[in-house]
């Protein structure tokens, strides 16, 4: 036996890889410096030039607001639009990304206002140039604070040129797609009952409005004497009961609604009071009045309240045509003396109430709807800060409670609209109040801003009609409107080329819309029923805002509210926006815009500014067609938004284009959900259960938030949390092993397919394997199924090559000799693994993907290499016998789950010390005993005739070189064959 001190040490003639990419990747730290790197050689603008002429891929931007430090909803938003333009960039598309920020608006002007409240400043006295330069620098320093967070993120884009909805040339666009629908009518001025904020003192879209559940709103039953009913006089003296959650609107009533087919039934008190509700509803009504029902009249009281009883006979709704009863405060004359009119209404219900709806004009859509038709006109009572006007009859000015204040508070309010509050009060002391309370539940709308609550207003607006016949869009083909065929295209279009409509089809805005959502692609699908019912749905468009910041309505109207269509005065107007911006709408300039032609004292300028989904709604308009971005075109293959947007940015921009342009902006629209914490709920800052992505960065890097974005179900609702973050971040770490092994293995290596020789069956399986992956991965971003793409790259690098294929053949490229076939045709596949494998993770992980680009390939001074400038790697199709190491790879793990509890049990320290017996059945053909070891990674394996697996420690002897326990080792610390070849081969090299 030879003494084991004068035995050699083999690790010099052993091959280990080496590299400098270290595992811990410190991203915090290093990402700063990979996008230094990436402004310094503009890898933007080069992404363009290596992509200049190729098909184009244009995702549009849309725009968030430019008011506060980026939360995780910004994050994942950009993410996935970073992650859609990257892979369109890989799969070879020039797919240009132009950020923007939509900067006008509320708010803008709600966190200037705050600021000037805090320092006792009435914005009302401040000039309004003044006003609004402060809110221009409000936004452009979140706009500068944005993006450099973005930038931090990873999202490649044009960020010296984004576009900002508070650019003059934008606002001078927006102001010129105004002017068409003007010249076109398409715009009228009206009087509807709006969702409106007294806080902010606006008018809100549906989009700014958001539903919280209420549990104490008022309820009331409210007694109109009836005066007059020609088809039932007996019901004269009677009283009709109506049931409202907004006692406020009391005062305005102006008639009350019955539903036709309803049947109402005649209670009647014992004190002689006679009350007329539906009949379905007695019940409810019953129990909100403490009255009791008896079976007959006549009974005697028995002290515990009014009793009531039922008429013999029912009353049809239609027999209430006709009827009037007076207001309950009939007696304060004026508006209140003219009986109210009982008027038939289809939206009436026995769902809940009374079955008689007290109709306000004023603060209600079916309300006006069915008063105008009647001739009732809003009062407009209610002013702009929610209070009732000084003059009004009822609530005026001099109206005080009992410590001598006035209770002329906001309706909203709970004083005054509260049971105890003064309209109750007053209802109470006439004795038409027969309930009150404060304990009604249901959902109630509040400003998305302020968060307070909002309500129904009647007043002067500017509308867009839904519903209007439109002319047809010049220059609109039939085949941009529809997917049509050529003789159908032919057969539909005009003299002009634009779309004949369908017989007996109104081409309206509506239509229009609804026909585009037809078209366009929803992704998820469920996407094109949410915004189809919402436009469908919808009534017209509200333009005008009572605000201060934004695009004004820069129209002039007469007298007679008809306004002016001129082409020339609109020139002049978008001309001088485009170069002062909106000061330039200014009175001095009134003369001036109307020129020659047109009188200045027949007409006023509008005050009012533009709805800022309109601003936004035009995005397309200024970004994609002007030109400035000469990378982009019209119209756009995706909008990817979050799913708040289908009452939002989708709708505005598909009724904006559909009415200028006669189709949607869009091909796809694609919807993420929210982010919830981890415990699926939504995140506030009050509950403390935010997560800041700058945090996130700040502590694990960006690359860590970008995997967990890509990881999710985007397209639904999704959680964050530390817990699912520690999982992405074991993700990663894998990920970046893999990517540490290649980078190691591959250390010194030159060469390419051509050089490999012969390809063992292993390789050729994995390299079937990378082609399936190919194909998915480049079905999976054509789909932008992110969550999709990301765990099949993930789980190919865990499952098929680490705990696989590298784990196999890391014995082959340590110990074979520098002429083995087998080692080399290894280290050429993890080639093609690599170039395969980084291209895939660039997208994703954008900042580790780079820095293992410049590990392998450094670039000096003179270059300015990037892996973001690749093209989707080229994965040669070989022949692989799929079953055959399917099979092998299951009859793998059962060897694996047989050693692991000897080696738990400390029986052996490693598969190389096992000797396994497999069933002779488990072996595909032609594979020798040998090669299972080195497949199992075990000393030696034999095979059985039972079905079982069976694994005993080795006898065998340790090679002192690649320590595998072999038959050829004659005693501990000699080399095996294989060794032997390899030390003679290096040491005569």
């Amino acid at each position: 036996m030879t003494d084991d001190s004068t035995k050699r040490d083999y690790k010099d003639t052993v091959f280990l890889p080496k590299t400098p990419f270290p595992m811990k990747a410190g991203l915090p730290q290093k990402e700063p410096g990979i996008e230094a790197r990436w402004r310094e050689i503009d890898l933007y603008r080069k992404l363009r030039e290596a992509r200049a002429g190729r098909e184009k891929f244009i995702l549009h931007d849309g725009p968030p607001y430019a008011n506060g430090d980026m939360h995780i909803g910004h994050a994942l938003n950009h993410i996935l639009k970073d992650m859609v333009c990257r892979t369109q960039n890989l799969m070879g598309k020039d797919a240009p990304y132009v950020p923007g920020w939509d900067c006008h608006g509320l708010p803008i002007e709600w966190k200037v206002e705050e600021q000037y409240r805090k320092k006792k400043k009435n914005k009302d006295e401040v000039p309004a140039k003044e006003f609004r330069a402060e809110c221009r620098a409000y936004a452009q320093k979140w706009v500068d604070t944005q993006r450099e967070q973005l930038k931090r993120l990873g999202i490649l884009g044009d960020w010296d040129n984004p576009y900002l909805t508070m650019d003059f040339q934008a606002e001078a666009t927006i102001v010129a797609e105004l002017c068409k629908f003007a010249e076109s009518g398409n715009l009228y001025r009206g009087s509807k009952p709006i969702m409106w904020s007294p806080v902010e003192k606006t008018a809100l879209a549906e989009a700014e409005v958001e539903y919280e559940d209420l549990t104490d709103s008022p309820q009331i039953d409210v007694a109109f004497e009836i005066t007059e009913c020609p088809n039932v006089p007996e019901l004269e003296g009677a009283h009709a009961v109506i049931w409202t959650t907004t006692p406020w609107t009391i005062p305005v009533n102006q008639a009350l609604a019955y539903g036709a087919e309803v049947q109402y039934d005649l209670l009647t008190t014992n004190d002689g009071k006679r009350y007329l509700v539906a009949f379905d509803l007695v019940g409810e009504f019953l129990t909100r009045t403490n009255l009791r029902l008896v079976d007959e009249p006549g009974m005697p009281d028995d002290g515990n309240g009014l009793l009531v009883w039922q008429a013999d006979k029912l009353i049809k709704g239609s027999d209430l045509a006709g009827t009037k009863a007076h207001h309950p405060m009939h007696h304060l004359g004026g508006f209140y003396a003219t009986p109210r009119p009982f008027l038939e209404g289809d939206f009436v219900t026995t769902d809940s109430g009374t079955g008689l709806v007290h109709m306000s004009p004023d603060h209600g859509e079916d309300d006006f709807d069915l008063c105008k038709a009647n001739g009732l006109n809003p009062a407009f009572a209610v002013m702009d800060d929610g209070r009732y006007r000084d003059d009004w009859l009822w609530l005026g000015a001099d109206d005080k409670d009992e410590d001598g204040k006035e209770r002329r508070r906001s309706v909203i309010n709970k004083p005054f609209n509260a049971p105890e509050g003064p309209i109750c009060s007053d209802l109470r002391e006439v004795g038409a109040l027969l309930s009150a309370s404060a304990d009604y539940q249901h959902s109630y709308p509040h400003s998305w801003r302020s968060k307070a609550k909002v309500i129904y207003r009647c007043t002067p607006q500017w509308f867009v009609p839904m519903d209007k016949e439109l002319e047809p869009v010049p220059g609109a083909k039939a085949s941009a409107l529809h997917e049509m065929s050529l003789e159908d295209i032919e057969a539909a279009a005009n003299d002009d080329g634009t779309l004949r409509q369908a017989q007996g089809e109104r081409d309206t805005l509506r239509t229009r819309a609804m026909s585009e959502i037809d078209r366009v692609e929803f992704i998820p699908p469920k996407g094109e029923n949410r915004l189809g019912s919402m436009v469908e749905g919808r009534p017209d468009w509200v333009l005008s805002r009572q605000r201060a910041w934004g695009v004004p309505i820069t129209l002039f109207v007469r007298p007679d509210g008809t306004y002016l269509q001129d082409p020339e005065v609109n020139a002049r107007i978008v001309a001088s926006v485009a170069e002062e911006g909106v000061d330039a709408w200014d009175e001095s300039r009134k003369a001036e815009f109307l020129g020659n032609s047109h009188n200045p004292d027949e007409f006023e300028m509008v005050t009012d500014i533009l709805d800022v989904w309109f601003d936004s709604g035009c995005t397309h308009a200024f970004v994609l067609e002007s030109g400035r971005w000469p990378d982009l075109q019209w119209p756009a293959n995706l909008y990817l938004e979050g799913s708040d947007q289908h009452r939002g940015w989708f709708q505005s921009s598909l009724l904006q284009s559909c009415a200028t342009r006669g189709r949607a902006p869009y091909d796809q629209v694609l919807t993420h959900g929210f982010t919830m914490d981890a415990k699926g709920k939504k995140m506030s800052k009050s509950l403390g259960n935010t997560v800041s992505p700058l945090q996130v960065m700040e502590q694990t890097g960006a690359d860590i938030i970008r995997l967990w974005a890509l990881s999710v179900d985007f397209t639904e609702d999704h959680r964050i949390g530390e817990e699912i973050l520690k999982g992405v971040g074991d993700q990663y770490r894998r990920l970046r092993n893999t990517f540490r092994y290649l980078l190691g293995a591959l250390n010194g290596f030159v060469g390419d397919m051509s050089d490999a020789g012969e390809i063992p069956e292993l390789e050729l399986y994995v390299l079937s394997l990378l082609s399936e992956l190919d194909g998915k991965l480049k079905k999976a971003a054509t789909e932008y199924d992110f969550n999709t793409y990301t765990r099949l790259l993930v789980d190919f690098c865990n499952e098929d090559l680490s705990a696989f294929f590298f784990d196999i053949r890391k014995d082959t490229l340590y110990c074979d000799g520098p002429s083995s076939a087998t080692r080399n045709a290894y280290r050429t596949v993890l080639d093609l693994l690599f170039h395969a494998l980084v291209r895939y993770a660039a997208p994703v992980l954008v900042f580790t993907a780079e820095e293992v680009w410049q590990t392998r390939y450094p670039q000096d001074g003179e270059q300015e290499g990037s892996v973001h400038l690749l093209e989707w790697p080229s994965v040669p199709q070989v022949p692989a016998n799929r079953a055959k190491w399917d099979q092998l790879r299951a009859l793998r793990e059962r060897v694996n789950e047989a050693i692991e509890p000897l080696r738990r049990e400390k029986v052996i320290r490693s598969s190389n010390e096992a000797t396994v017996t497999v069933p002779a059945s488990a072996v595909p053909e032609g594979v020798t005993d040998e090669q299972l070891a080195e497949l199992f990674i075990t000393g030696t394996v034999t095979r059985g005739q039972t079905d079982d697996v069976t694994v005993t420690k080795s006898t065998d002897h340790k090679c002192g070189r690649c320590w595998r326990l072999l038959p050829d080792v004659s005693e501990d610390g000699d080399l095996c064959g294989r060794c032997d070849d390899a030390v003679s081969e290096l040491d005569a090299a």
